[in-house]
């Protein structure tokens, strides 16, 4: 079975990614091919570079994403650029990770802009964390995000009501850590009873 699941930045999505690869899921996580992308060598890493210039790098060398993010995340064409490189590569990625796993698994698909790039279909089912934006905005201030940086990722993503227009369960994150935990089980349960 292969499941979606997505949340808005700082609803807790990867913490019930985490909680259902307790249970058995095999997780794929976007973000986490997104970064190894653009790592030095890496197929996304050159075109990256090439296209926004040396100072979106540290002093190793390597991207720094906080100085991408800043770059595109107010500027609608540079992001567009940015994912046009990025996607296909991650897309490739996950595909390989797919084909390599036995036949049965359980995969849950880790990603941020399943609605947002309209990829509810590729899925048998989804799965979306919601949180209030106000618990939300907390948590990434809590990370040590700016709060213009919050409002510009959350302005680039997509709404609430659009995220549960293309949910199959929807995990309410805005109690507990016991409450998801509980909440992910069930949904868990009816997946794979």
């Amino acid at each position: 079975m292969y499941l979606g699941l997505t949340g808005g930045i700082g609803s807790g999505k990867s913490t019930a990614a985490r909680m259902f690869a307790d249970l058995g899921a095999v997780v794929i996580d976007a973000d986490a091919i997104a970064k190894e992308v653009l790592e030095p060598g890496q197929v996304g890493y050159e075109s990256v570079v090439n296209h926004f210039g040396d100072e979106i790098l540290d002093s190793s060398g390597n991207i720094d994403r906080a100085i991408l993010a800043g770059k595109v995340f107010g500027d609608s064409i540079k992001l567009k650029k940015l994912e046009e490189i990025v996607h296909p590569a991650v897309a490739s990625k996950v595909s390989e990770i797919r084909e390599s796993l036995p036949e049965g698994s359980t995969v849950i698909y880790d990603t941020p802009l399943l609605v947002e790039k309209s990829l509810q279909h590729q899925f048998d089912q989804v799965i979306v964390v919601l949180a209030p934006q106000s618990l939300r905005t907390q948590r990434l201030l809590d990370r040590g995000l700016a709060e213009s940086d919050i409002v510009a990722r959350m302005n680039n993503q997509a709404t609430d009501e659009q995220r549960r227009a293309v949910a199959n369960y929807v995990l309410d994150n805005s109690s507990s850590l016991e409450t998801l935990r509980a909440d992910v089980l069930k949904v868990w349960t009816q997946i794979c009873p």
